[in-house]
Order: structure tokens, then sequence, then C-alpha cells
């Protein structure tokens, strides 16, 4: 790659973080990124397992080489641009909790843990960080630069560049994140073996597929795992929706939240085994996305436990079992027959599976276009994408987070577009 070699690098040492869930191909960010700067002379480190070692930092507990970060080496780095997990490990801290609205930037107490993963980053020699995530974790780049640039003018800079990640593709900024065709391959095998072990016990199972805010691998996992019906959050129209009043009790504070209905849901299963069934078809495998757990009532989501970003613990819900006891409820209710219906999660299986070529090319793409925004567009605050022909762009933090609220906004699948259209297509023209 002879265009990587800018005369005089402006950095000697920069850092790549990863955080949040794991993806296919997230050894191929990694890998292609660190070797990029490596070639023109710039040190890398790794930090290991997202950002819970530097959320905790204090000068008299220093951050240990091996434990806490890694020197990343070509040696290091060999053959590992297929490799599967994670080189430097992942976590989900958040040091951007009590960040919320820019002026909790100015509270010292609030900004105390960006405080420590800037001083832990500074005490490393770190000149520039590559953050690799969901949107999460673009939230939290956008915090630790805005944390920055409020600073004395005399102090060190740390330029951030944010390469996005999810399996769920439902990042704005972005044509496909990496891992996401991986991923819905791996869940799209497992749903074709599910449909001949339901074809062969006149059964029906539902699947639930990762996908916490939109439905794109539900959709993509369904259409090529020829599934009988899916439905994510984008299925739920104004008839499916309820408002809930419930109160914080946190803070006493009342709030209304929209839920979905949830008989509405199960009717709509149960009226396509029967459609089925007058076709001949007594079997099926129903996908639904875990992004609908959220949308239950209150009395479904008791005592489940939220996460450090807010998110609740969807694997706690265990949506697709809850699902399956209704559908067979309503459907002996309907028809006076038994049918059995067996709900199961599916998703970690995915997260670290084989990467297929195409999410190399553009895990390698995006890993390449960390070294191209830092040193040679001298970018701070932006976000690598890839479009077309995996042509690389930089798309700036403020067009993709909200200014006054600091969170990103989801991209979901739009209702009735081709792609949205095609799903429905198969489901009642094509699938045995």
């Amino acid at each position: 790659m002879p265009d990587l070699s800018p005369d005089q690098p402006p950095f000697r040492r920069v850092a790549i973080l990863f955080a949040g869930g794991p993806a296919p191909a997230a050894n191929a960010v990694i890998s292609t990124c660190a070797s990029a700067f490596l070639q023109n002379g710039i040190e890398v480190i790794g930090i290991r397992h997202g950002y819970s070692q530097l959320i905790d930092f204090s000068p008299d507990q220093p951050l240990q080489e091996g434990r806490d970060f890694l020197k990343l080496d070509e040696q290091t780095l060999k053959r590992t641009r297929n490799a599967r997990g994670i080189l430097i490990g992942t976590a989900r801290a958040n040091p951007g909790k009590l960040i919320s609205q820019p002026s909790h930037l100015e509270d010292a107490e609030c900004a105390a843990p960006l405080q420590r993963v800037y001083d832990g980053l500074r005490s490393i020699d770190v000149d520039a960080l590559i953050s690799i995530g969901g949107d999460d974790t673009l939230k939290t780049a956008n915090k630790l630069k805005l944390f920055q640039d409020r600073l004395p003018a005399d102090a060190p800079r740390i330029p951030i560049v944010h390469l996005p990640k999810t399996i769920d593709n439902d990042y704005h900024g972005i044509d496909f994140t990496f891992g996401f065709f991986s991923a819905a391959e791996t869940l799209a095998s497992e749903i074709r073996n599910l449909i001949h072990d339901a074809e062969a016990g006149r059964a029906y199972f539902i699947a639930e597929t990762m996908g916490r805010s939109a439905g794109w691998l539900a959709y993509a996992a369904a259409i090529a795992g020829e599934a009988s019906l899916v439905i994510s959050v984008e299925d739920l129209g104004p008839e499916d929706r309820l408002d809930e009043t419930y109160t914080d009790q946190s803070t006493g504070e009342t709030h209304s939240r929209p839920i979905m209905e949830v008989d509405r849901v199960v009717d709509r299963i149960v009226q396509m085994m029967q459609s089925r069934e007058e076709a001949g078809k007594d079997f099926g495998v129903v996908v639904v996305a875990e992004g609908l757990s959220e949308y239950l009532p209150a009395n479904y989501l008791e005592g489940v436990p939220r996460d450090d970003h807010g998110h609740i613990s969807i694997a706690d819900v265990n949506l697709s079992r809850l699902l399956a006891k209704l559908v067979a409820t309503a459907y002996q209710k309907k028809t006076n027959q038994q049918r059995k219906v067996t709900g199961l999660q599916l998703g970690y299986e995915s997260r670290c599976s084989a990467p297929i070529a195409f999410d190399v090319m553009l895990g390698s793409q995006l890993g390449v276009g960390a070294y191209r925004a830092l040193v040679e567009e001298r970018h701070n605050g932006v976000m690598v994408s890839v479009a077309g022909q995996l042509d690389l762009r930089y798309v700036p933090f403020d067009e993709l987070i909200d200014p006054a609220t600091l969170v990103t906004r989801v991209r979901y699948i739009e209702p009735n577009s081709d792609f949205h259209r095609l799903a429905r297509f198969l489901e009642t023209h094509i699938n045995t």
C-alpha cells in the first residue's frame, strides 16, 4: 500500500479499543488497522476488554502490559484476519453513563469516568484512539471527544476515530456493518435445520434472533433460512401498540412508553399456522427479533435487570419461550387441536462464527480507513464508513448523534420498502 506513508506521522502510539458484543470479522478490522499504522512506524497497542480497565484507572494502580493492554506487532497479527473471536477482548463498561446532555460534561462528578479514561490513555502515552463498537460505543467516543474539547487549551488531545460494528446492521452512516452477513448466514443455517425438525414432528419453532432495536438480522436470517414468518419492531403498526404509564422507581417520575398488544402478535402467528395447514403444511419456523422484548408490557419485565447503557437483559426475558407458550395456548383455543410450539433463542452462536469473504473485505477496508482518517486526513471525531464498491467515507460524529441528548438514531427497516416487501412475498408465495 504505497499511499500509506506520509513523511512525518503525527502520532507515535495509537490505541485500538473494542467494546460491546462480538461480531464476525472483528479481527480483520483490528489486524488490518494495526498493520496500516505499523507499516508507517507508528506503535499500536490493543486495550484489553473495552473500557473496563480504563474506567477504574488510578495513578496508584498503573495499567500493566499483558493484563490491561497488548502491544500489537506483525508476529501477533500473523494470519489473524480470518480468525474468530476478538484479539483484544471486549466488554460493555460505559464511562459515559452519567452524561446524558452536554451540560453534564461540566460536572466533575459526572465526567469523572471520562477523566479516568483520558488519564489512563495518557499514562501509557497514547496519542490517538480507534474505537470499534456499536451505537453505544459511538456515543462513548463522542462524549470522550466532547470532554477533551473542554480541557484547558494546553492539555494534550487524543484524536478519536470510530469504526462501526454491529451484527444488527442498524447503523446510520454506512450501508452494511461488518459481521452482519456472516451472522445472518449462521442463523439462516440454524433455521434451515429447524425447518426439517419441524416438518418431521409436525411442529413449530419460534426462533428469537438478535436485533435489539431493528429487524435487519431477523429479516436477513428469515429470508435466507426460508422461515415461515418474521416479525420485528418495524412490523408493529399503530393497531399493534398501546401506551403504558409507569413510575420510575429511582426518581418517582411518571412516564409513558409504547408497548405492543401481545394478543395481536400471537393471533398473527396463529393465523399463519392455520393458513399453512389449509395448504397442507402443518409445520414451520417463525423468526422474531429480540427487540420486541423492549415493547412488552411492564408485567412481563418485572425483575429483569438492565446494563450500563440502560438496556434490559433480553436473555432474561426469553421472548421466544414466552411467545411459544402463548401461541400454543391460543392455537388450541381457536382450533380445538394441539400443536407443539417450541421457543429458542438464537444469536450467541453467530457472534463469533467464521467470517465470510465480504465481511473480511469490509472489515479490512474499515481498518485501513482508521489509518487514513487519522494520519492522512487528520480527522478527529469521525466515523469511518464504506459505500458503493468499498469506497471510504468519513462521517462527523455530529451528523450521527443528537447534540442535545447525545444519543444516536437507529436505522430501521423502512416499512413497505423493497426489502421489507421481499420478506412478505417470500412468506406468502414461496416458503414450504
